[in-house]
């Protein structure tokens, strides 16, 4: 049993930040703003999709990244609907999911649902319907769960009420915003490591004290991708403490 609870912990380990994925959740209004006029739209370099400028992202675990997590955890996990229908699945009326998934033995209920998009294969929503399953169950092992809650789960675990507050950081602005993601473009970087540095996963959380060392690290990326001029190099960033930035 202790083999199993240990293996069970697996699931509650953060997912690095290349595995988690953004999910726009624009208003109606922020829609509506762009189907009259694209232009209103942008070409997203979070979520690659066109949508509002002010569009909200949320942090997400995509299916093939929870898959290699249960792997991980129990190479012998499985899952099936709760109830068949004609030998098949049962979904709901409202095209819902009800699975129960199994990990190291311990079994969990879980739902999933999507909504009907215009034109698209019903086996395809079919499915996102079984990842959305597999993602909910999977938070009930506690898989994810720091995605799914915007607060601090554990404060006040020891029932002591805080007294100290953090202090507020002050991030970029969107004109710095725009030009560190112009950088990381130039510098032929992935956004997600390089970010996770900082412990970020969004250019506009970067604080502003660390902007300018995060653009000095970018051109020395840049610097050395370029050709080397009578084969040497010089390291114009020799001055730059380890403790100025996390790059």
């Amino acid at each position: 049993m202790s083999d199993e609870i240990a293996a069970l912990a697996k699931l509650r380990e953060p997912f690095p930040a290349h595995q988690i994925s953004k999910l726009p959740k624009p208003t109606k209004a922020q829609t509506e703003a762009v189907k009259q006029d694209f232009k209103k739209g942008i070409r997203c370099q979070l979520c690659g999709s066109w949508h509002h400028p002010d569009v909200v992202h949320l942090d997400y675990v995509g299916h093939a990244a929870l898959t290699d997590r249960l792997l991980d955890t129990d190479p012998h996990w499985s899952w099936e609907p709760v109830a068949f229908r004609d030998g098949l699945p049962a979904f709901d009326q409202s095209g819902g999911l009800w699975i129960k998934l199994t990990v190291c033995g311990v079994t969990r209920l879980g739902y999933g649902h999507a909504a009907a998009k215009p034109g698209v294969d019903p086996g395809a929503r079919e499915k996102e319907v079984i990842g959305d399953a597999l993602r909910n169950a999977a938070m009930r092992f506690g898989a994810a769960l720091d995605l799914w809650h915007k607060g601090d789960l554990h404060a006040d675990e020891a029932g002591e009420e805080k007294t100290e507050t953090k202090p507020t950081v002050e991030c970029v602005d969107p004109e710095k915003e725009l030009m560190l993601e112009d950088k990381m473009r130039e510098a032929g970087v992935d956004p997600a490591q390089f970010l996770a540095r900082a412990r970020i996963r969004q250019a506009r959380d970067l604080p502003a004290s660390q902007f300018a060392g995060a653009m000095r690290a970018l051109a020395e990326i840049i610097a050395e991708k370029a050709p080397q001029q009578g084969g040497q190099k010089t390291n114009e960033f020799a001055d730059i403490g380890d403790d100025c930035v996390p790059y």
